[in-house]
């Protein structure tokens, strides 16, 4: 049992990027700990985190249909700049946590298939046989689903890039020279 309770970070971890939401991930946290409980003596293995964030997973997709209507994902657009000094100035700050939230939002905009691989393995640092046994896909899917949301995210992050540095574009007034006319 204090197998699980160790694990329960983890498990939070997942669900919250796989619900995008605290509560959610919360109740489905609360649901897949109900269900390791009461399955704990079918587990045989030395290593319950891939087990617990297995159930977690699956917990995730069965309670998807039950409470949320399909989202169409919308693609992300940020990248990350990271601040070069040890002890960054308040501006640096501040940018790091905007480039901490738009990473986040990146993350999260990913379809569930991309995202729970990118957090498993960025984030949990699980491996790529940890992975496939969390999701029940073959190794090969795994690294294919990584590498694809890995380009995903360079793609979006790239385009979020141009697009800030693209230079506002201002109206300007162009002056006509004038004709001056004279009454007769």
């Amino acid at each position: 049992m204090e197998q699980l309770l160790s694990h329960l970070n983890a498990a939070y971890n997942l669900a919250r990027w796989l619900t995008r939401n605290d509560t959610d991930a919360e109740d489905v946290v609360q649901e897949a700990y109900l269900r390791a409980l009461k399955h704990f003596r079918s587990f045989h293995g030395s290593d319950s985190r891939p087990w617990l964030l297995a159930i977690v997973r699956n917990t995730f997709y069965t309670w998807l249909p039950q409470n949320r209507a399909p989202q169409r994902q919308v693609p992300f657009d940020e990248e990350i700049h990271i601040a070069e000094e040890d002890h960054p100035n308040p501006e640096a700050l501040l940018l790091q946590k905007a480039n901490n939230q738009v990473v986040r939002q990146a993350i999260e905009e990913l379809p569930a298939e991309f995202r729970e691989v990118i957090v498993l393995r960025e984030l949990e640092g699980l491996s790529y046989k940890q992975i496939a046994d969390v999701t029940e896909i073959p190794v090969g899917t795994v690294m294919s689903r990584l590498a694809r949301a890995r380009k995903r995210l360079e793609q979006s992050l790239s385009q979020s890039r141009e697009q800030r540095e693209k230079p506002p574009s201002h109206t300007s007034v162009v002056e006509e020279p004038f004709e001056v006319v004279r009454a007769r």
